[in-house]
């Protein structure tokens, strides 16, 4: 037999070792920085519209008096679809936005039916996620601006009258930043909000990819602000729900959500303040509670707004509460764009 005690192994030297590990390190690192630029491409990449995308209901299947209307956003940077459905004894308008990549058709359903419970109505849909696509979009940095045009719009056709808002998915999360910064808004319900991009984001990521985010937040906030000019914590619902108050707020969530984490449903309602509702639905995917039970959804809604709207008086808000947010205060308080 051979004997191989006297067998001599070559030792790795410190510089193979380190030029090893290096190159290991630096393969980490660029899968990381890859997936980071993954998530943001497809968060805001143009989206191209389908040969039949535009054909889908329309106010005139429901019978529904609605007008094509466009309005500026807040800084006429560009003009924003909706329909505006005005009801003759209305005393409130309620203004719906749908959610991420979605159109004001998605929820017409909806808009038809408040119509009938009395309110004028103002549907529309964010800037590049709708009919008109095209152009990078963001998760609600810069499409706050289009929920504060069409407050002001709202205002400009029914003056006169008290307004609430809906917002479904990322409707509801810029609702509820752009509630807290337009006193005109006496009542909101957001379905399927998130608490913050960060967190809906990092749902995502632990879903599809079954790792934890902390791997990827740094890259993927830093690639967000050179691709799309802003981080994640300047979209935060959960900052800005507490500033609603004392105006109610009713929060609606399923809880088999897999595009948003049921759990920010809990923390968007304790991080507001009275009056609040939180109605949570079991087995319901995202945005799924109008679907799940029409006639029990549309009952807790019309309530809610009958109540804050029609049967209560307005609600005086303190004016440090109501005032505007300057410029020297988004420089130390980080908030969305619209600020």
């Amino acid at each position: 037999m051979f004997k191989l005690s006297n067998v001599r192994r070559p030792r790795p030297s410190l510089k193979s070792f380190l030029w090893g590990s290096l190159g290991g390190s630096a393969g980490i690192l660029a899968v990381i920085l890859g997936v980071g630029i993954y998530i943001v491409e497809t968060l805001i990449r143009p989206k191209r519209l389908a040969t039949f995308a535009l054909y889908t209901f329309s106010p005139f299947e429901l019978g529904i008096p609605a007008e094509d209307v466009t309005f500026p956003s807040l800084h006429n940077d560009h003009q924003v679809n909706g329909w505006y459905v005005p009801h003759p004894d209305a005393t409130t308008t309620i203004i719906v936005s749908p959610g991420y990549r979605g159109s004001r058709s998605d929820v017409l359903g909806l808009c038809a039916l408040l119509w009938k419970a009395g309110h004028n109505v103002l549907v529309f849909e964010y800037y590049g996620h709708g009919t008109v696509v095209g152009m990078p979009v963001t998760l609600g940095y810069r499409e706050i601006n289009d929920f504060l045009g069409a407050v002001a719009y709202a205002k400009q056709r029914s003056p006169d009258t008290r307004f609430g808002a809906v917002g479904y998915s990322m409707g509801a999360a810029v609702s509820i930043m752009g509630t807290a910064r337009s006193p005109e808004i006496e009542a909101l319900v957001a379905d399927s909000a998130f608490a913050t991009h960060r967190r809906v984001v990092e749902y995502a990521v632990r879903r599809t990819l079954h790792l934890p985010f902390i791997i990827f937040d740094w890259v993927t906030d830093l690639m967000l602000w050179l691709r799309a000019g802003y981080h994640f914590n300047q979209v935060e619902p959960l900052r800005d729900i507490g500033r609603i108050a004392p105006r109610p707020v009713m929060i609606i969530h399923g809880m088999k959500d897999t595009i948003v984490d049921p759990h920010d449903a809990p923390l968007l309602y304790q991080a507001a303040a009275e009056p609040k509702e939180l109605w949570l639905i079991q087995n319901v995917e995202h945005c799924g509670a109008y679907f799940s039970d029409r006639a029990e959804y549309m009952r807790r809604v019309t309530a809610f707004f009958d109540l804050y709207l029609k049967q209560l008086p307005p609600v005086m808000q303190d004016s440090e509460d109501s005032e505007v947010i300057t410029e020297p205060e988004v420089k130390s308080h980080p908030l969305s764009e619209a600020s």
